[in-house]
């Protein structure tokens, strides 16, 4: 992986990150592909239409169903579902911790219960790092001891200890592979852990900065705490991050967030919201969120958003898309993920001119402007 910066505005930083397969602009959202698939749509609509350089899908669920020993013989993610840019693959300990009932975590991984038919699995730091090999991602995140908030100080400062402990065992197990031959393309990053406490999130980052890691994510926040203290913890946090490789806030979240957390100096982002919240209704606009199944759209002609050039608003309306939703029409659920994942790149997009043209700061102040 190759990584440069294009601009710095005050924190908000332009980068480019070159993998073997492809060439990804930050800041950027990574569309959510938890089973190989963006829910709703194919990799014709990923590659002709929506234009993503990266998504994300999960170790957890790959590995489950429909293996990761299938997915290496059908020649890795991208052959198997033809999305041929880049995959980034989460490890899957989050998905193990939370899915099942009796999962049991100890100094060497986390022992868990398949969500689908209660078979007995143990995720450790090699196992998820074999699993990631034979999905041939891009980039692939080691395991790590999540922690859910609100927490204990004595469960967060054992979670940045095993998290730590993990990273070791891990870095080592893959320089020592790619020195063997094995994974020459794909990528290794970390997870810093701490909670919204600041001395644990100093110990964390300090601790796995200072390893061979190609990039450096910030994990367990959006986890229950509120918006101030995700936006107070990153801030405190990036100044510990290498300015020379790709900084991921994992699992965020809103347009504000993305704004909020870019101006603090985070390159890369991920999250479900754009997917899940187009199938319950919810559009993303310039101006805010658009409840699409109320009924004062049921004869409204106008696109989604007046200001958007996704496939949805040039060819569609709101009536008729408050017309599918409420017949409980599949296609509604294509048209309205399109819409949302438009949305979120393009504001990614224009977060990124602006910071290049050094007025993120402006760019910023006139997001929230159009939204009120």
């Amino acid at each position: 992986m190759k990584f440069s910066i294009d601009n710095i505005d005050n924190q908000a930083r332009a980068c480019t990150i070159k993998t073997a397969n492809s060439t990804i602009k930050t800041p950027l959202f990574m569309p959510v592909g938890t089973v190989g698939a963006v829910k709703a749509l194919d990799a014709v609509d990923l590659k002709e239409i929506l234009k993503p350089e990266i998504i994300l899908g999960n170790t957890y669920h790959l590995y489950l169903r429909p293996g990761d020993e299938l997915i290496k013989n059908q020649g890795g993610l991208h052959n198997f579902t033809k999305f041929n840019k880049s995959f980034l693959t989460d490890s899957g300990g989050f998905q193990a911790f939370s899915l099942s009932d009796n999962v049991k975590i100890d100094e060497d991984g986390i022992l868990f219960r398949s969500h689908i038919d209660g078979s007995k699995h143990k995720f450790t730091p090699q196992k998820v790092i074999d699993i990631q090999y034979n999905l041939n991602s891009d980039i692939m995140m080691i395991l790590d001891d999540l922690v859910a908030l609100p927490a204990t100080k004595e469960r967060i400062a054992a979670s940045i200890k095993r998290t730590t402990k993990w990273a070791k065992e891990s870095i080592n197990y893959h320089r020592d592979q790619q020195s063997k031959g094995i994974a020459q393309h794909q990528n290794i990053f970390a997870i810093i852990q701490g909670g919204t406490d600041f001395d644990f999130r100093k110990i964390s980052a300090t601790e796995l900065c200072e390893l061979d890691f190609d990039g450096f994510a910030i994990g367990g926040l959006s986890v229950g705490e509120e918006n101030q203290a995700m936006y107070d913890t990153v801030e405190f946090t990036t100044p510990f991050m290498p300015k020379d490789k790709p900084r991921y806030l994992m699992g965020v979240g809103t347009p504000e967030d993305l704004i909020e957390n870019i101006y603090r100096g985070v390159d890369m982002f991920d999250c479900v919201m754009p997917t899940r919240n187009a199938r319950n209704g919810t559009l993303f606009t310039t101006f805010g969120k658009v409840n699409i199944k109320a009924a004062r759209y049921k004869e409204d002609s106008n696109p989604i958003d007046n200001n958007c050039s996704c496939y949805s608003c040039k060819n569609y309306s709101r009536a008729y898309l408050n017309h599918l939703f409420r017949a409980r029409e599949i296609t509604y659920f294509r048209l309205a993920t399109i819409h949302n994942l438009h949305y979120y790149l393009k504001l990614m997009s224009d977060a990124r001119e602006a910071i290049l043209n050094s007025r993120f700061k402006e760019f910023r102040v006139e997001f929230y402007k159009k939204r009120r």
